[in-house]
């Protein structure tokens, strides 16, 4: 599934910690890794920065490729990633801004909106070590829509790889459904097709993926879509959340790009994010 890697670096610590997270999985998958960098001033400071993330890799046993380039940083990270055919883009994302926003940083969300391969965003935070990531829960989020369900392939293949649990998520925001009416107003029986769509979903998503060798736990939520997701990545103590950038939810005609976005500002996970073509 991930043949080729591409992580971008700017010097940053949450950068270096997203591409421990890209090497981890490059020495998972056998993969090859390109390091990039966008400098537009000193060459030999980028080069410092990319030589450090190879001394990273060579410690875990993976020969990475690096190389300095220059131009608007997301702009020519998205290229590179088109160039080169890549299967995975990592990037770091911004911490916490405030009580409860989250900024990802204006790169990472100008990225996140060009690229055309899937982007693994590692939120910034201490680096243990060179090599030891490892995750025990995977969650891929669905809502039922076709792009939603291009997540969970993802989202099975790094369970299995791992040796992971495999949830599968439904929220049902009631209140976004019920739109300017009051969420009190909706009857037991709307709520309950919600649910019942919500299970087909879910159960939809697994079909799809042949979960059969692998331990699926799946549910169906209720709440305030980002903030149910946020929940249960902390009780069930979740590792990397995996979701789709687009596609209609069941939010009232609210974007699941929406969602998406406000779950990288309010998890502390790394997030796959699985971009529109």
């Amino acid at each position: 599934m991930f043949d080729d890697i591409l992580i971008a670096v700017d010097g940053s610590d949450r950068a270096r910690r997203a591409a421990k997270y890209g090497v981890e999985l490059a020495a998972t998958y056998d993969a090859a890794v390109d390091v990039v960098t966008v400098y537009g001033g000193d060459a030999e400071e980028g080069q410092a920065v990319l030589d450090d993330v190879a001394e990273m890799a060579d410690g875990a046993g993976v020969v990475v490729e690096t190389e300095v380039l220059s131009g608007k940083p997301a702009t020519t990270i998205a290229t590179r990633a088109d160039e080169r055919g890549v299967d995975l883009l990592v990037v770091g994302r911004r911490g916490r801004s405030g009580i409860r926003a989250r900024l990802l940083g204006s790169v990472t969300e100008r990225v996140l909106r060009r690229s055309p391969a899937p982007v693994l965003t590692v939120p910034e935070g201490a680096v243990d070590g060179d090599t030891g990531t490892e995750y025990g829960n995977v969650l891929v989020t669905t809502d039922g829509s076709e792009l939603a369900a291009e997540a969970g392939p993802y989202g099975a293949d790094l369970a299995r790889r791992f040796d992971a649990a495999l949830h599968v998520l439904n929220v049902v925001d009631i209140q976004a459904e019920a739109g300017v009416f009051d969420a009190g107003g909706v009857d037991s029986e709307y709520i309950e097709r919600l649910e019942t769509q919500g299970h087909q979903a879910v159960d939809e998503l697994v079909a799809t993926v042949d979960a059969s060798d692998l331990d699926v736990r799946d549910d169906v939520i209720r709440g305030v879509a980002h903030d149910a997701i946020g929940e249960y990545v902390k009780e069930n103590g979740v590792d990397l959340v995996v979701m789709a950038s687009e596609g209609q939810s069941n939010l009232a005609g609210q974007q699941l790009g929406t969602v998406a976005g406000r779950v990288l500002r309010t998890v502390d996970r790394p997030v796959l994010v699985v971009t529109e073509d």
